[in-house]
């Protein structure tokens, strides 16, 4: 078995969440699951981790900064075929909504990056699973609300009422609870969405693992 990850940078803020990505990868390879990293070649702008008072004006390679997280074994994301992978799998962080996604500027009226919207839309085609953690799952509402996808942001709150605008259904879940949607082969977990500790987002990923691998029998 072998899955595709989609990262969108490095750091909660302007990245890929680093716990959230851990402990999906550490879930994965428990159950001797290989995984390849994706992402896309393009820049982004960076935020201010200290100050927390929005970007320092620099900007940087989503792609290098995802290979830090990958230890260097990353693809451009132009390169994945749903032919090759048996599952599609976004870790949250502000990347999703910020660079794979418009959502953190446009709100509902938000945009994904061309080649997630068929990274996506190819893996659901062949229904293949598609799992998503966090804010990730906005993603999921854009380009797969139009099929009714139910998903879960955690709680009510902006994101879910953009989720459900777009077309999806909010399922509201505890931090290491998941939501499945069986038709369309989605599987969502929410993380720092609503989660205050590391061990939560490690319960969360395995749980969701643990349904993937039972969607896949």
């Amino acid at each position: 078995m072998q899955v595709a990850v989609i990262l969108s940078g490095c750091g909660n803020r302007d990245g890929s969440e680093l716990q959230e990505t851990l402990s999906l990868l550490l879930a994965l390879d428990r159950r001797d699951i290989r995984y390849q990293c994706f992402a896309p070649k393009t820049d982004f702008a960076v935020v201010d981790y200290l100050s927390g008072k929005g970007e320092t004006g620099e900007r940087r390679s989503l792609f290098a900064e995802a290979a830090r997280i990958a230890r260097g074994n990353i693809l451009d994301l132009t390169e994945y075929r749903a032919d090759n992978f048996d599952a599609l799998c976004l870790p949250g962080g502000m990347g999703a909504a910020r660079n794979l996604s418009t959502y953190a500027f446009d709100g509902k009226n938000m945009q994904v990056m061309p080649e997630v919207e068929r990274a996506i839309l190819d893996t659901h085609k062949q229904k293949k699973p598609v799992c998503a953690m966090c804010i990730a799952p906005i993603v999921l509402a854009k380009v797969l609300g139009p099929y009714g996808v139910r998903l879960t942001m955690g709680q009510h709150c902006e994101a879910s009422e953009v989720a459900e605008s777009l077309g999806a259904h909010q399922v509201d879940c505890q931090p290491t609870e998941v939501a499945v949607d069986k038709e369309n082969r989605v599987i969502t977990t929410p993380a720092y969405m609503v989660a205050s500790r590391i061990s939560e987002i490690f319960d969360g990923a395995e749980n969701m693992v643990k349904e993937l691998c039972e969607m896949l029998r």
